[in-house]
């Protein structure tokens, strides 16, 4: 049940007040992305932790609108991590005992509850949205949504955020976005960059007697399902170097997928679970053509012992990273996540990766842009 319809109409044009509140926004990536971000209808899927630093980020930037699914209700567990839920809510859904401080943080954007199972969701629900974030759910749900944002043609993000550890996923099936920047030497060339990125058009403009580049990118992207039974990337195989340095969080998070299965169960701290998580592990890594030393039986231990469990901190860094993401890609402007990034709260890094079927790696560009001198 919808609290209210998530349409939200604006004015083509952005008021005074909204300029002197989003000012230092607009001066990073102009009024014309800061215009098609207002305008924009976002769904988030679940509220916990990590859901809530989505929602705060995004309703801070200004978006348009922004429904939030989560039929759960409030657990003395939320309340370790989530800063909008209060004592007395527990017990009520969570999204409706948020919602009002929600929408205190930025009145000019519209924030709809609804309090369905996603899972009861048809495609055609999808539709109604720019983008679609889903959070905190098991891989079969997250690849069973994203298998609807793809048949109507939405750009879809998955995370999970477990105890000192996470992952964000990305699929904008087929994403266009501006590069804007200095020349020194040689002129951007229309081409393939990579095997899933190509420069399809690049203009030039003189600005205070510099060469201004103005460069159109292109990704093209594949389901989370695909995703998770690529290879990693032939250059990086290749090097021995750069595969030592491959985070543990890859093969732990497949194992994690396959243990979690249809039902979405998450392994316990007992030794038959840890013996059977190991084995999975120990398997992913294999297929992924990783050295031996990749997973140690320390890192495998804090792994399970954080599994299901919420963090403020990963919530917080996780959460930032998708919000920026979701606002450069709603803006059209720079690179997006392609397609898979691991956060480890133990070494504070993140890593960035990016999977396709090694078919997609072979195939050519079949673009062709003109490039084009504007004085």
């Amino acid at each position: 049940m919808n609290e209210s319809s998530p349409e939200h109409n604006h004015n083509n044009g952005i008021t005074a007040d909204e300029i002197a509140l989003y000012d230092r926004q607009i001066r990073v990536w102009g009024l014309e992305a800061q215009n098609r971000i207002r305008s924009a209808n976002v769904l988030l899927v679940g509220l916990k932790a990590l859901g809530t630093e989505i929602a705060k980020n995004l309703i801070l930037n200004g978006i348009g609108s922004i429904t939030i699914v989560d039929h759960e209700t409030v657990t003395e567990d939320d309340l370790g991590a989530q800063y909008f839920l209060r004592d007395s809510d527990v017990g009520s859904n969570r999204v409706r005992a948020a919602l009002p401080r929600l929408q205190e943080l930025n009145p000019r954007v519209k924030v709809i509850a609804d309090i369905e199972n996603i899972t009861t969701k048809s495609p055609d629900f999808y539709q109604n949205f720019g983008i679609i974030i889903a959070t905190d759910l098991s891989f079969h749900i997250l690849s069973d949504i994203n298998d609807a944002t793809r048949k109507v043609e939405r750009p879809f993000y998955a995370s999970s955020s477990h105890g000192f550890y996470g992952f964000i996923f990305a699929d904008l099936i087929d994403h266009e976005y501006l590069i804007e920047r200095e020349q020194f030497g040689k002129s951007t060339l229309i081409a393939s960059e990579t095997p899933t990125r190509s420069v399809i058009n690049v203009t030039k403009r003189t600005e205070n007697g510099k060469h201004i580049e103005l460069i159109t990118k292109r990704e093209k992207y594949v389901s989370l399902q695909v995703a998770n039974n690529s290879p990693l990337p032939e250059d990086l195989l290749q090097n021995r170097r750069r595969l030592k340095g491959i985070t543990p969080l890859l093969p732990a998070f497949r194992a994690l997928w396959k243990v979690e299965g249809p039902t979405g169960r998450l392994p316990t701290h007992s030794r038959e679970d840890l013996i059977a998580f190991t084995t999975l592990a120990t398997e992913s890594r294999e297929e992924l053509q990783l050295p031996n030393d990749t997973l140690k039986a320390e890192f495998l231990r804090s792994f399970l012992q954080n599994v299901g469990s919420e963090i403020s901190p990963t919530a917080a860094f996780i959460g930032g990273k998708i919000s920026e993401d979701v606002i450069n890609v709603l803006g059209k402007r720079q690179q997006p996540i392609q397609n898979m990034v691991f956060f480890d709260g133990d070494t504070f890094q993140s890593s960035i990766y990016s999977f396709c079927p090694k078919a997609t790696n072979n195939e050519p560009s079949e673009t062709h842009y003109t490039a084009v001198e504007i004085d």
